[in-house]
């Protein structure tokens, strides 16, 4: 069994998608279809810059998104692939759960385009810029990274937002609580705390007022039962139902990302093959989950070429 991946915030880089534009015209219609969705030269930012627009929030969620499926735009077209006959499950990792729900058909791609837009703007709005923190515990598994949030919190939100692997987990919250935390990172026994560089604290009880947003923006968007099912986020279980799409989503904005519970869930379903479309930041996640799993990311015209002759 296969299940195809889609990346998260994080993995965009200025020049993403430029030479996949250049060649193929699968991808400049992808990216088209995107900038016109936004009314907006997002590609533009994705390809020249500077880095400080393209890692703003509003425009780095959609570039992502755009870039994974333009790889994926360019596997079906030019490739011939089929994603109902080629993989059993798709999953995001954060607002790769957007991307997935769009390569499997639930939403269109003008749709997912402006509904991570707002995602990112309701994000981004919902914390006064340094009220709110993230830091990566790495050498961290999940009993060790709730203790340390537990201890660090003083009556402030100090939680974790990305179970990722067995080795990494992210915390997020209060600035205080998050500097708190790694400040006693060595007393929990883990290895270190990393500040990270975002401009809001996701996936806490912080997000509410963008969960409430994306609420109001779900209940309204078109969306249809996926080709094949999604491994939700806060589940870390395959869904298809529509409403319970919906749901999940307005969860997931204040939830936690349960990646490694995911993958781990898929693998004991069956799952062996794992394709990541756009990225090389989930693959090596997958390989310390399920080290016996083959993982293939696909981010140039090599590796699709490489992935379609195998697949």
């Amino acid at each position: 069994m296969r299940a195809f991946l889609f990346p998260g915030q994080g993995s965009q880089s200025v020049g993403m998608g430029k030479a996949l534009s250049d060649a193929s015209p699968a991808a400049r219609e992808l990216f088209q279809e995107v900038d016109d969705a936004l009314s907006q030269k997002l590609f533009r930012i994705m390809v020249e810059g500077p880095e400080s627009d393209l890692t703003l929030t509003e425009n780095a969620q959609p570039a992502i998104m755009a870039n994974a499926l333009a790889t994926l735009r360019v596997m079906e077209k030019e490739g011939g692939l089929r994603l109902a006959e080629k993989a059993d499950f798709v999953a995001g990792h954060s607002l790769g759960e957007y991307s997935a729900l769009c390569a499997a058909g639930a939403f269109d791609v003008a749709t997912t385009a402006r509904l991570l837009k707002l995602r990112g703007q309701a994000m981004q709005a919902a914390v006064p810029v340094g009220e709110g923190a993230m830091a990566a515990l790495l050498g961290a598994d999940i009993e060790k990274a709730q203790a340390l949030a537990d201890a660090a919190a003083e009556g402030e939100v100090c939680t974790v937002a990305n179970d990722n692997d067995p080795s990494q987990v992210v915390i997020s919250g209060h600035r205080g609580a998050i500097e708190r935390a790694i400040a006693l990172v060595k007393e929990h026994g883990i290895k270190r705390g990393v500040l990270l560089p975002v401009s809001a604290p996701f996936h806490c009880p912080l997000m509410q007022p963008a969960a409430d947003a994306m609420a109001v923006a779900l209940a309204e968007a078109a969306l249809r039962a996926p080709v094949v099912p999604v491994y939700a986020n806060v589940l870390a279980a395959p869904i298809a139902a529509p409403d319970d799409i919906r749901a999940r989503l307005v969860e997931q904005v204040t939830g936690r990302v349960r990646w490694r519970e995911s993958v781990s869930a898929m693998w004991e379903a069956g799952v062996a093959d794992f394709v990541e479309l756009g990225g090389k930041v989930l693959g090596p996640m997958v390989k310390r989950i399920a080290p016996d799993a083959t993982v293939t990311s696909i981010v140039t015209m090599d590796d699709i070429e490489a992935a379609l002759a195998k697949l």
